[in-house]
């Protein structure tokens, strides 16, 4: 029996679209919002006409009908050339619509997953605290059930939190504390709150040091009150909601930094093929062929470890060691790529104007964010049936 590890005809279909639409839509424009701090509102109503913030939702909710591993080919083709772009669309598809469609009724399902689909509107995942970090166990926002008026009081602060403030933003789900089990833990709930709904307020932009041109915010609840019905799941399911939520993502993260990764290659590439010093072109000594060779193994390997988590994700497969795995090798190999191809590149590594120089910025906060590389260690030392 022969492995056949090539894409399918539609999978591959889909990257080169989404391969193209980087390079010609993404690439040219993507710069001038990065150095203002703007969200790409032009680029985003473009992907969402290409349906791609619909990508792995069944058609009868407005989705493509299609799977999380081509969302993770689209997320390496964007990152490739931007980051910014590419963590609107995953932060949105699989922290913002993808806890609606796993645990939603069907209710809540037809009001918000069409327009998220769509990319007409955003949605968040509000998760980390100010005080809490990796210890999401440790949420100290609450919500009263106030039985007479049939609403949750919501109150509270969540921080870092993507998509959160954008003018299309439409719901931020967030965990909150609803009550105490008998032996005194507590009973973590997830619950949308619509943008808008007095009490929720989302702070001034971030000033961050990449991922500029994506939307990040602090956002605060004050005696914030939803619906009743607006329990996303059962009561108490919230922290095990996002547990899942959190391997699915750390996939597509995976993809992205291997994305990264990848366009350091590319830039780099190009650049030792063009740049001359001591009357010929860089490319040609071996000390910047080595740096590539070894860049463009990474960025492989990489590849090779996302693919394998989403493809036991899709068959229904266990992935949790894989997806720590290939989340936790591809962001400190982004890391490392984006360092070489800053050296490669000298001082115009150092310019703004060069693509480089945001890759560089952008991928520090892949070996923190969905999971930072400790804790990563920790989850595959579990996997391994070591105790902790």
């Amino acid at each position: 029996m022969s492995i056949d590890h090539r894409l399918s005809e539609e999978h591959e279909a889909l990257r080169a679209t989404v391969a193209e639409f980087a390079r010609d839509v993404v690439a040219p424009k993507i710069g001038e919002y990065y150095e203002q701090g703007e969200f790409p509102y032009e680029i985003v109503r473009e992907m969402g006409r290409m349906g791609l913030f619909g990508l792995p939702f069944p058609e009868e909710y407005g989705g493509m009908g299609g799977d999380y591993f081509a969302l993770g080919l689209v997320l390496e083709e964007l990152a490739r050339v931007d980051s910014s772009v590419a963590i609107t669309l995953e932060a949105a598809v699989s922290l913002g619509a993808m806890p609606i469609h796993l645990f939603g009724t069907e209710e809540q399902k037809r009001a918000w997953l069409p327009k998220l689909c769509s990319g007409e509107a955003l949605g968040a995942f509000g998760l980390t605290e100010p005080g809490g970090g990796s210890d999401a166990g440790g949420t100290r926002t609450t919500a009263r059930l106030d039985e007479a008026a049939g609403e949750w009081v919501v109150n509270g602060t969540k921080c870092f939190i993507t998509n959160s403030g954008t003018d299309i933003t439409s719901l931020v789900t967030v965990t909150a504390v609803t009550g105490r089990k008998d032996d005194g833990r507590p009973l973590i709930s997830a619950i949308i709150v619509p943008a808008g709904t007095p009490g929720f307020t989302a702070s001034k932009k971030y000033s961050k040091v990449g991922w500029n041109a994506s939307d990040t915010r602090e956002l605060s609840f004050t005696d914030c009150r939803v619906p009743k019905e607006n329990l996303l799941g059962g009561e108490g399911r919230g922290y095990a909601q996002f547990l899942r939520i959190l391997d699915e993502g750390r996939v597509a993260i995976a993809a992205l930094a291997t994305g990264l990764a990848q366009g350091c290659v590319d830039e780099s590439v190009a650049y030792a093929g063009q740049r001359e010093a001591f009357g010929r072109p860089i490319g040609a000594n071996q000390a910047i062929q080595f740096k590539l060779a070894d860049m463009e193994m990474r960025a492989y390997t990489a590849r090779l470890a996302w693919r394998d988590a989403a493809s036991r994700m899709v068959r229904g497969e266990s992935f949790k060691k894989q997806a720590a795995l290939a989340k936790l090798y591809s962001s400190e190999i982004a890391v490392t790529n984006a360092r070489e191809a800053t050296q490669i590149h000298g001082g115009y590594g150092f310019m703004n104007e060069y693509p480089v120089a945001r890759m560089w910025r952008d991928s520090k906060i892949l070996e923190i964010g969905e999971g930072t590389s400790e804790v990563q260690r920790m989850l595959i030392a579990r996997e391994l049936g070591l105790a902790g």
